[in-house]
């Protein structure tokens, strides 16, 4: 399907105002062992049942893993660990795995990813083949996330097209229709909101219906966004970045997602069926800078305040 090259903008919705609320509330949110260390109390710091994400990175211990995700579930937050397939040697490791998160601390949802790594450290190397062992079904997982790419991802596509990434949304689609366990896709994070209306808008005419959960960059240094976005393969988007970077005098003021989400927030209420069901944060300038920020959009517009 070609790309809607003529939308007419939706007005951005502005910080504080109900479209943008409606948008973030419900955010989910990405954390390390190493970084959650940091965080003194994460209650103090996320609204009641925020979902967390755990990466898991190649190298982390799966004990640091599963003793981070113990402390979250006891603080009462939806947990959702990473099972990066490429660093997954062999089914009986997926099983260790799954049983040491349910045994130890009560996760019932996954996000299955390809990982980071470029040469498999056994028998996996996509998501595909981790929900095909059946070991979630099993036991008993009710929510599976897999990764969307809305700017194309060049080590599934190496010539630029998304036809590997196409063929595999939809083996998921029918996944998810065979099967009782809520889907999603947890994409990765892009910098300009119309490369992401016009992917979300491709997959829902293509009839991939699985909800999209928008990966957004918190709150960063500029130089910080620039290296993350370079290592992730961020696409098109990050011109966002250079053109800003380019401006001396936006050089060392940190960078905010507002405008990205302003513009999904309002082609959202404009268009009630978009297929962004909620927006999850990269934490990237730091895990409590993120929170602070997503929780200042969900605050009352000024206005607001002052009737109440």
């Amino acid at each position: 399907m070609a790309l809607l090259k003529f939308r007419r903008p939706a007005e951005a919705a502005r910080p504080g105002t109900p479209a943008l609320q409606d948008f973030v509330r419900g955010y989910s949110i990405e954390v390390m062992p190493r970084t959650a260390e940091k965080v003194e109390d994460f209650r103090a710091l996320l609204p009641a049942g925020t979902r967390v994400y755990i990466a898991h990175i190649e190298g982390t211990p799966i004990e640091d893993m599963v003793a981070t995700a113990r402390r979250l579930a006891d603080d009462g937050f939806p947990v959702m660990p990473h099972f990066p397939a490429r660093i997954i040697r062999d089914e009986a490791m997926l099983a260790d795995w799954i049983a040491r998160y349910q045994g130890e601390a009560g996760v019932t949802q996954a996000l299955l990813l390809a990982g980071g790594v470029t040469e498999p450290h056994g028998a996996f190397h996509s998501s595909i083949q981790l929900l095909e062992t059946g070991l979630f079904d099993k036991a008993g997982f009710t929510r599976l996330h897999v990764a969307g790419h809305p700017e194309g991802n060049r080590d599934i596509d190496p010539d630029g097209s998304d036809a590997n990434v196409a063929q595999a949304l939809r083996w998921k689609q029918a996944f998810s229709e065979r099967t009782d366990a809520e889907m999603a896709l947890a994409t990765q994070f892009a910098f300009e909101a119309d490369p992401i209306i016009d992917w979300a808008e491709r997959l829902q005419a293509e009839g991939i219906a699985l909800p999209i959960h928008i990966g957004i960059a918190g709150p960063a240094k500029l130089q910080t966004l620039i290296r993350f976005a370079v290592a992730c393969g961020v696409g098109p988007s990050l011109k966002v970045l250079q053109k800003r970077a380019m401006d001396v005098t936006k050089l060392v003021m940190p960078y905010e997602p507002t405008d990205v989400l302003s513009a999904l927030a309002a082609h959202k209420a404009a268009n009630p069926g978009f297929g962004i069901e909620q927006v999850h944060f990269f934490p990237l300038g730091g895990i409590k800078t993120c929170a602070e920020y997503a929780n200042g959009l969900l605050a009352a517009a000024p206005a607001e305040r002052a009737a109440t």
